[in-house]
């Protein structure tokens, strides 16, 4: 027997017996959490190269492919993750970036010559927040948002590649951002968030701005040009779910739409015969192809994924890039041949110590709330086990957020120990239509809190979990979920992972970036007006009642949940000797970035889960 075989055997005895010791448990916990991913890809100007971001080195950084897949190259390898890129549209050599310091909020901008492999940050540095916005297809210049003026609002600056000049296109209250720039370089649209679950777009053109989706209260819109300046539009105007239109007389004529998904993106071909909509259907993906001129549907795409984004058509419209993945694949770069209708995986994301057939899909379960609304959820089964199993409820961000069957590290890492997991959609999430999204806000968040009791029932009377042996964890809004339920029902959990979770909206409206504040009242409430309900709606205000052993991660450098929300959890628990336990990672922002990280965090959790759930 060789080497290789010799631990293949190892770890299969491993993966078949439960409660290994810590170095066999870190192992496998490690390999999963290991898994890279490849995603972002932008073309060259001749369509021969890719760049994209990998994973690869330990932390996101810009490679390259070509477009047959032979052969990846990391082009950058700083020692913050970079979170997106952008090629020239006529310079082979010029790439635009975006990398965040520390892996906070505080991103800068750069342009990056790969020839002599020199980069200049074009932003103000500090603590400024800038994102990376669109190339006028000139390459003369392009787009990006900041508040290095105004720490209130995202304002919108347009740079010149020449002279290295900035200038001011519009300014904003909270978020704006540009969405597209149109062939001849002088008209944007602007995507301007007027609170969270509400945003319009703007036409700016001549230093004038042009309202292009009037609405009042909820709504959704996104909008790209097409040939001759045609505006088309991503809208949920007088319906529920967003559907794909086109601005026409002054409005938004709907051309297409399901009543059992959302609109979630659409790229148009550059002929601009056809276009290709991508929906979202419970959380999977979905591409139709649409033709402009005949204004119907005339096919659909037959993926090898579940999860597809960043799409983009080659200049002669001959293939399609996208990032694709699904619970059980990472995801890669994937390109489609239009002609043939055939798919190449250009990118391998490297999973070394984990075949992929042993990953977990997911079923989608409904159930119904105290009210009779129905949720949904994606619940995963460990393999080789038997129902019923120790079960983790994974509450996801947003709030707007969505539950989807994407690949997850940590998810697949509970499986791998025994785990099943419950991934829900409780009300107030996204990809369910307006209604649907916008059921949380205010004082409705009582209801997506007893939504955590319907989510926890639903998995005991399945006989999918004990009742004793039922855990939940989350980050972001997932981890206010964590402390909601940890504190409404002091007795459901026998252990929790709170992953930089808002617990205190005083202290978050008070600390978070001020965009972040201006368009979050509507989501939460005002804290000038409604400061009662939100005490009221804060877990701080309720954490005497926690019981339930509790793991805090956090992030040092997150400005977006200050790590003071993490702070008030510690502090109360260990005063009132409530198992607890805090790790801060002193170089990661709102998440994790860095794959060692992510590591850390993965083994501390279900170390934690183990010790309290595996008795």
């Amino acid at each position: 027997m060789n080497t290789k075989q010799l631990l293949v055997l190892l770890i299969s005895i491993w993966w078949a017996v439960p409660g290994q010791a810590q170095s066999s448990l870190s192992e496998k916990i490690e390999a999963m959490a290991r898994i890279n991913a490849a995603y972002g890809p932008t073309l060259n100007p001749n369509g021969s190269t890719i760049a994209f971001l990998s994973t690869e080195s330990g932390l996101p950084q810009i490679w390259t492919v070509d477009i047959e897949g032979n052969g990846t190259t990391q082009i950058t390898s700083f020692s913050d993750p970079i979170s997106n890129v952008s090629w020239s549209p006529t310079d082979a050599n010029l790439l635009a970036y975006q990398l965040a310091p520390g892996g906070g909020m505080n991103a800068q901008v750069f342009l990056l010559n790969i020839a002599t492999g020199q980069s200049s940050q074009i932003t103000a540095g500090g603590k400024s927040t800038n994102w990376l916005g669109k190339w006028k297809p000139d390459g003369f210049g392009f787009t990006f948002a900041s508040n290095q003026e105004n720490p209130n609002g995202m304002d919108n600056y347009f740079y010149t590649i020449d002279n290295g000049s900035v200038k001011k296109l519009a300014s904003n209250k909270g978020i704006g951002r540009i969405i597209d720039v149109n062939a001849t370089g002088d008209k944007f649209l602007l995507n301007r968030v007027v609170s969270r679950g509400s945003n319009d777009i703007f036409l700016l053109e001549n230093n004038e701005e042009v309202l292009l989706t009037s609405h009042k209260g909820p709504g959704s819109f996104f909008g790209k040009f097409g040939t001759g300046d045609k505006i088309y539009m991503g809208s949920n105007l007088h319906r529920d779910k967003v559907a794909f239109g086109q601005i026409a007389y002054g409005t938004i004529k709907i051309m297409n739409e399901r009543a059992d998904a959302e609109l979630v993106d659409f790229i148009i071909r550059n002929d601009g015969i056809e276009v290709y909509l991508v929906w979202n259907v419970a959380g999977k993906n979905e591409i139709t192809r649409f033709d402009l001129q005949l204004r119907r549907e005339v096919g659909k795409l037959n993926l090898p994924v579940t999860i597809v984004s960043d799409g983009q058509f080659s200049k002669d419209d001959g293939y399609f890039i996208f990032t694709g993945g699904s619970a059980s694949q990472p995801t890669n770069i994937w390109k489609y041949d239009t002609k043939n209708e055939t798919y190449h995986k250009l990118t391998n994301s490297s999973h070394e110590g984990v075949a992929l057939d042993e990953l977990v899909e997911p079923e989608l379960v409904t159930f119904e709330s105290f009210d009779g609304l129905q949720l949904s959820g994606w619940l995963y089964k460990p393999k080789g086990k038997s129902a019923p199993y120790p079960t983790v409820i994974s509450y996801h961000g947003g709030p707007e957020g969505q539950a989807r069957p994407s690949f997850s590290y940590a998810t697949q890492a509970l499986l791998s120990q025994g785990y099943a997991v419950l991934a829900p959609n409780v009300r107030g999430s996204g990809g369910f239509g307006k209604n649907f999204v916008n059921l949380d806000n205010g004082p409705l968040r009582v209801n997506g809190i007893r939504d955590i009791e319907a989510c926890t029932q639903f998995v005991i009377d399945n006989n999918i979990a004990p009742k004793d042996k039922i855990a939940v964890m989350g980050g972001s809004y997932g981890g206010y979920m964590v402390m909601a339920g940890v504190s409404e029902y002091p007795n459901m959990f026998a252990a929790a992972a709170n992953l930089f979770g808002v617990v205190n909206f005083k202290t978050f409206f008070e600390q978070t970036e001020p965009w972040m504040a201006a368009i979050s009242k509507v989501e939460y409430g005002d804290p000038d007006t409604q400061s009662a309900m939100l005490d009221r709606l804060s877990p701080i205000n309720k954490v005497d009642a926690v019981i339930t052993p509790t793991i805090v991660l956090h992030g040092a450098n997150d400005t977006n949940v200050p790590v003071v929300e993490a702070e008030q959890v510690v502090k109360n628990l260990e005063k009132r000797n409530v198992p607890v336990k805090y790790v801060l990672f002193d170089d990661e922002g709102h998440g994790w970035r860095k794959t060692e990280n992510k590591v850390t965090s993965t083994v501390e959790i279900i170390n934690w889960f183990n010790q309290y759930m595996m008795k």
